[in-house]
């Protein structure tokens, strides 16, 4: 069967950047199962499988702008040291912060004396994605999982 919008994949992968360093791979045994043309992955991605089938090994470079974005210098903000209170602020933690109604995550990219650097951008805004593929398997979407938008069974989520 054929990769095409409606899809359930299951996918090997493993994810790397420029340097080869891993940043994300599925466990063995266990694939990644996603539903394909409604945006549960990256487009870049998403387009790569467009078409493959099961057994197809791919290896894919998936630029910023089919990832995750530019960085956006607007979403680096210094904040006042003071708002976390009396708690341990280092570079690399991430918390949930609110603006209105909006949440949004961002992660602590630097600390001085009275200041905490925060940024809501993806971490892996503005970088190129280099992406090993196996394709284990392909079948239709059920209803249910199209209506809910997201994959049933084995490697989805179960209600």
């Amino acid at each position: 069967m054929i990769i095409a919008k409606h899809k359930v994949v299951g996918i090997q992968y493993k994810l790397t950047n420029e340097k080869g360093d891993v940043l994300d791979q599925s466990s063995t045994g266990s694939p990644l199962y996603f539903i394909q043309g409604i945006g549960n992955l990256i487009p870049g991605l998403e387009e790569a499988l467009e078409g493959k089938q099961a057994g197809d090994t791919l290896q894919v470079v998936v630029e910023p702008d089919k990832a995750y974005g530019h960085s956006q210098p607007e979403l680096i903000n210094e904040v006042d040291k003071e708002k976390f209170g009396d708690q341990e602020i280092v570079v690399g933690m991430q918390f949930t912060a609110t603006a209105g109604e909006s949440q949004y995550n961002v992660m602590v990219t630097a600390v001085s004396e009275n200041t905490v650097t925060v940024d809501a951008n993806h971490p892996l805004a503005g970088q190129t994605l280099h992406f090993d593929v196996v394709v284990e398997n392909v079948r239709d979407a059920q209803e249910d999982e199209l209506s809910h938008g997201h994959v049933h069974g084995p490697g989805g989520h179960h209600h």
